[in-house]
């Protein structure tokens, strides 16, 4: 619990662990938020939530929900959150810097009396943010976070979108010539096939969600967890599942079969997308293209993004021990 004065009374920050009977007013939150989405809501977070053990925060000004944390534990430290791309604190429009300092110190206490040793804390972007929302970078600075990842993500602004590289033009230029057809659709089973071929052929992997759990979640959010492909006749050479925010379109899945990288299906899937349902959204974002710990960049990966007019933001991590943070460094206006 903290508080400070304002005016003639006393306001009263506190930080609690989020239990399920508050699901209700989390998600209501989330909704009305300026850096949350849909992802935070918890018929999305809840989905694997028993592969991971839920410790998010919410922080109440004198009884009044004003952030939230979506999070999760893993012994003694606090992730924010494993089972998501990107989490952080959740505010509303409302909150000020001098205000947010106050909440993240209450949220460091009720770490310190959790006894959590490790803060893992995933920003997110700024271009999910509906307002600006980088007031953490600032309570993270002060308390001596290590920034010791940073992903860099591959954005397209539709409305300003730079010429296609001639690679990419011919390739959409010969789909064109072939009849190819792009689409919005329901075979969420042809595409999974065809997504699964991909990674277990390049990578050894399967996809993170199962043909279940992403049938799922389209049931509960079908109107920002939507399939699109691209059909020779009846046959899908290409698909993604594109995750759609307020601001954001962003390629959750992408996969294309051998017969569609030589028909050019892929790019013209992707121009299909940029051209027709997301023309007007503010940013088209293909995700990261780097691995071990953001230290690696796929050249290739990252080439064909920029091909389409993508350019850089970044996605940062940082980590922190709760147990050493000086509650004074969080109280930038008495140094």
């Amino acid at each position: 619990m903290l508080s400070w004065t304002t005016g003639s009374r006393v306001a009263m920050i506190t930080a609690n662990s989020y239990t399920s009977d508050k699901a209700d007013l989390w998600n209501r939150f989330v909704a009305g938020s300026k850096n949350g989405l849909f992802l935070f809501d918890r018929s999305y977070m809840d989905y694997h939530s028993d592969r991971f053990q839920d410790a998010s925060v919410m922080m109440c000004r004198d009884g009044d929900l004003v952030a939230i944390m979506p999070a999760n534990r893993v012994g003694n430290s606090i992730h924010s959150h494993g089972g998501l791309t990107f989490g952080g604190l959740i505010t509303g429009a409302e909150m000020s810097t001098p205000r947010f300092l106050e909440v993240f110190s209450a949220m460091i206490d009720h770490l310190k009396r959790e006894g959590v040793s490790e803060l893992v804390y995933k920003t997110v972007p700024t271009l999910y943010h509906q307002l600006p929302a980088e007031e953490d970078r600032y309570a993270l600075f002060l308390a001596g976070a290590e920034r010791f990842r940073c992903d860099v993500t591959s954005a397209i602004i539709p409305g300003k979108r730079l010429p296609l590289r001639k690679g990419r033009k011919s390739e959409v230029k010969k789909a064109q010539r072939l009849g190819l057809r792009f689409e919005e659709s329901d075979r969420w089973e042809d595409f999974w096939q065809v997504l699964t071929d991909n990674l277990r052929r390049k990578h050894e992997l399967n996809p993170v969600h199962t043909l279940e759990e992403i049938r799922l979640l389209h049931s509960r959010f079908p109107s920002n967890i939507r399939l699109f492909a691209v059909f020779a006749g009846a046959e899908m050479q290409a698909g993604t599942v594109i995750y759609e925010s307020a601001l954001v379109a962003h390629t959750q899945y992408i996969g294309c079969t051998e017969t569609g990288r030589e028909t050019g299906a892929l790019d013209f899937l992707i121009v299909g997308l940029l051209e027709t349902p997301y023309a007007g959204k503010p940013f088209f974002d293909f995700g990261v293209s780097n691995e071990n710990g953001g230290r690696f960049l796929n050249r290739g990966l990252i080439d064909f993004k920029e091909g389409f007019g993508a350019r850089s933001i970044t996605h940062d991590f940082y980590r922190l021990n709760p147990q050493v943070v000086d509650p004074e460094a969080l109280k930038a206006d008495k140094l």
